[in-house]
Formats: C-alpha cells, sequence, structure tokens
C-alpha cells in the first residue's frame, strides 16, 4: 500500500523552526526514523521510506504554505495515491501545544494551507493530523504567533511529542485512520 505523508511549512531559513513550520520537523523526523532522506524534485522535496509493508512518499511541499494544494495534487497523481490514503500534517492553534489530532476530513479552520489542498484536490475528505501549537496570544496577533517561534520549553518537550506524531503516522499508515485516532488522539 501506497501513502502519500504531507508535511506543511514554508519554505527558507526565515520560517524554520517556526510554529507553523510543525509539519515540516514532524516528517523529517519520519523520514529520519528510516533512514531516508529528501531530494528535491517538482513541487518540492520528497523522501521515500517504507515501514514493514507500507510505501510512504513524504512529501515538503515548496509552494509556501498557501500554494500547498498544488504540490498536494501533482504528487497524488503522480504516484496513484488515493485520497484515503494522504494524510497532512498541519499546526493547528486551536490545540495545545503539542496536541495530536488526526481526522479523515474536516473544514481548513481558517487555515490558509489546508484550504488550497482542499481547492486543489476538491474535497475537504483528506486525513489530516494537526499537531497543537498553542493559542497563547492577544487578539489579533495570530499571524506574528504562529510564524514566532516556540518557548525554550516548548522545545524541550518537542522532541517527545514529534516522535508521537511519527508513530502516530506509521499507526495511520500499518493499521488505519481509526486506530490511529483512538490510539493518538488526546494524548
Amino acid at each position: 500500500m501506497k501513502y502519500l505523508i504531507v508535511g506543511l511549512g514554508n519554505i527558507g531559513a526565515e520560517y524554520a523552526n517556526t510554529r507553523h513550520n510543525a509539519g515540516f520537523r514532524i516528517v523529517d523526523a519520519l523520514a529520519a526514523s528510516g533512514d531516508a532522506s529528501f531530494s528535491t524534485e517538482r513541487y518540492g522535496d520528497i523522501a521515500r521510506m517504507r515501514v514493514k509493508n507500507a510505501q510512504l512518499v513524504i512529501l515538503k511541499p515548496s509552494t509556501y504554505m498557501n500554494l500547498s494544494g498544488n504540490a498536494v495534487r501533482y504528487w497524488k497523481d503522480k504516484e496513484g495515491i488515493e485520497l484515503e490514503n494522504i494524510l497532512v500534517v498541519v499546526d493547528d492553534c486551536a490545540l495545545p501545544f503539542g496536541a495530536i489530532r488526526i481526522k479523515p476530513r474536516g473544514s481548513d479552520a481558517g487555515h490558509n494551507g489546508l484550504k488550497n489542498i482542499a481547492q486543489m484536490l476538491g474535497t475537504q475528505s483528506y486525513p489530516r493530523l494537526k499537531f497543537g501549537i498553542g493559542n497563547d496570544f492577544p487578539r489579533g496577533t495570530q499571524v506574528d504567533y504562529v510564524l514566532g517561534h516556540f518557548s525554550d520549553e516548548e522545545e524541550k518537550l518537542f522532541p517527545e511529542r514529534i516522535k508521537l506524531a511519527v508513530d502516530a503516522i506509521k499507526t495511520f499508515c500499518l493499521a488505519g485512520i481509526q486506530t490511529a485516532m483512538n490510539t493518538y488522539n488526546n494524548k
């Protein structure tokens, strides 16, 4: 079975390790867990690895967050991957830091990356793993918050939370979305 695992983020040094790039950091860890390395290809960086009988195509779009759908649609079609075998890994400021929510579908909730993916795929019915980045920001400063860096305390906890997200992705691929949701949501 083949899966497309998409980590959302923005390219460029100025965005590295920002809250909005949590998706990139999680798929980096996923690739590292399988000794896979990324190469620059059309619309993004691609890594390939196997987890038991699952073949993973890991994508970090180079289209910037707001145009992520172009890369997702291209690689979905190129690799012949079904919608239910796509997992988009995305930051979510509605969740507490480090919380994981796996969903089979849903709205974009104002997230421009998810909005563009839904537009390009023609549906919001694709799985996603939302990684909580917290919402400790004054009204009207959300953009600065999501494009800002994690606190020192959050960075200390980040490796443990990333490992949990990587385990959740592998469970999604090996046991299905329902098992992944039951195991990792609310952890």
